[in-house]
């Protein structure tokens, strides 16, 4: 993690939304060149990057929660706040009302905020529904995003997300409903790669958890698990015991557990954005990474816990808070990010054959300075697919 290949003096060749060809401006060949629609980039003294992937978020939403951002501030805690019917219920009954068209234009909107800001990778979940016909409707925009953005979209069924109320005395009639009714459309038109589980205190418990992965599996869908976010859940064994593409938080992360991800696929995904912004314990990734494992970040870009998809703050975080150097940042927000939500094959990293999704930042000494300006907006260019946008 620690490792960060760089070039100096450096050329970058696109063609067709794919780069083509890089390395050292002497080995630059005449014929790269020899093209009438060419557009030439001077990065003199700047720098040139992956954009980062965010394989965490749940853009998708209709609305705000700033009240219980002022009901933290006046000592309630997240699940004093949830179990009141805030939280994802609120934000589930406030999508209820909304109209595709609505939740579109509006995620559209954040995703062309954060791309701005580097990003051209994200992961997008469900969840906010809770109901059969909500949980398709934020699947079917999420379709639709994925056909209408120049970025690289992955989507995560998340019905599972929290216990809609009036289930809470029959929990196991709502996971029946996700078992036999959601899941089965969602298999037949497609609409996600993933699925997912809170599998956290006051939310879904291991064996729950394990019953909708089981069925999730069995329709084609790996497993990402929201785990040990508000304490030592065992959502951290479950993931890696279903072969989790990623567990995600990890606020509570034991030597145990460190060793239980060790030699897996399941990739450690920290949220620093929901971290900071709910003053949760800070994961311990210094201990994560000296024992072996590769560590992700992510945004949680959320109206709940998390109201920004910057992911240059995230990387700022990870050095400032999670003592990352800040090559390790810079991978735990591309190539590993990438990893957790399985595009690593063509996004993450400048490579030949991968997407042409880089940012170009403004006259700078040093990648260092990219999170030591934490509040800063370095980046001076966007290229998703191989266009400046």
């Amino acid at each position: 993690m620690n490792s960060l290949p760089v070039l100096r003096d450096a050329y970058l060749v696109m063609r067709d939304g794919i780069i083509e060809g890089f390395g050292p401006m002497s080995e630059l060949k005449d014929e790269k060149l020899d093209n009438d629609v060419l557009v030439e980039l001077d990065c003199s003294n700047r720098l040139v990057l992956p954009s980062y992937c965010d394989s965490h978020t749940h853009l998708v939403f209709a609305g705000t929660r700033e009240k219980e951002f002022v009901d933290r501030i006046n000592g309630l805690s997240y699940e004093e706040i949830a179990q009141r019917g805030g939280g994802i219920l609120n934000s589930a009954l406030m999508i209820e009302s909304c109209s595709e068209e609505e939740l579109f234009n509006s995620a559209m909107s954040r995703l062309h905020e954060v791309a701005m800001q580097g990003t051209g990778a994200v992961e997008i979940k469900s969840g906010y529904g809770l109901t059969t016909e909500t949980e398709l409707k934020m699947l079917r925009v999420i379709r639709r995003i994925k056909k209408d953005s120049p970025m690289v979209i992955k989507a995560t069924f998340l019905g599972a997300h929290a216990m809609p109320q009036k289930y809470c005395d029959d929990r196991q009639k709502y996971i029946e409903m996700i078992i036999h009714e959601m899941l089965p459309v969602i298999a037949a038109e497609e609409l996600a790669d993933y699925i997912d589980v809170f599998c956290d205190k006051g939310f879904y418990t291991p064996l729950e958890t394990e019953q909708i992965l089981m069925a999730g599996v069995k329709y084609g869908l790996r497993p990402k698990i929201h785990a040990n976010e508000l304490g030592f859940t065992g959502g951290v064994q479950v993931g890696v015991k279903y072969n989790a593409l990623s567990v995600d938080h990890l606020d509570y992360l034991s030597s145990e557990e460190i060793q239980t991800l060790k030699g897996t696929e399941t990739m450690p995904t920290v949220l620093p954005g929901s971290a900071f912004f709910l003053g949760l314990p800070y994961s311990p990734v210094r201990e994560m990474i000296s024992a072996g494992l590769p560590v992700a970040l992510a945004s949680d870009y959320n109206p709940g816990s998390s109201p920004s998809g910057n992911m240059n703050f995230m990387s700022a975080m990870g050095c400032i808070k999670y003592k990352m150097t800040p090559e390790e940042a810079i991978n735990a927000t591309t190539i590993n990010a990438a990893y957790a939500m399985g595009v690593e094959g063509i996004c993450g990293s400048i490579c030949t054959g991968k997407m042409g999704n880089v940012f170009i930042t403004k006259e700078l000494p040093g990648y260092a300075n990219i999170p030591y300006h934490y509040a800063s907006n370095l980046i001076e260019t966007i290229i998703l697919d191989g266009e400046i946008i």
